[in-house]
């Protein structure tokens, strides 16, 4: 399944990083802590998330994710939109909570 192909089922709006929008996903991960993202994330995976500060990018390009989403309508702010462009990695939203969200991406990952 692509990035592409999450963001029609789940209707999450694109922010940024639209170049990686065909990135293959290999599961999921939701974790609002950096820490434990860069010690247990694998390649390939969506990252849920509530953070919206640049250090999100960071992570997410270390970790080679393939395409992070924030929670709750939280609005990213302008150095993580310019660093997801950069990186290629697609800055998704959502106006789910984190628990529902983490829910139908699994289900959908699984059908």
């Amino acid at each position: 399944m692509k990035v592409s192909d999450i963001i029609k089922k789940l209707n999450l709006k694109v922010i940024a990083g639209e170049e990686g929008l065909n990135n293959e996903v290999t599961g999921g991960y939701t974790s609002d802590l950096l820490s434990d993202v860069m010690g247990n994330a694998d390649e390939g995976q969506v990252w849920i998330t509530l953070q919206t500060h640049r250090n999100v990018m960071a992570v997410a390009s270390l970790k080679e994710v393939a395409a992070v989403i924030i929670v709750k309508g939280l609005e990213a702010e302008e150095s993580t939109i310019s660093q997801s462009n950069d990186e290629g990695i697609p800055l998704l939203s959502s106006d789910l909570e984190t628990f529902e969200l983490s829910g139908q991406l699994y289900q959908i990952l699984h059908e």
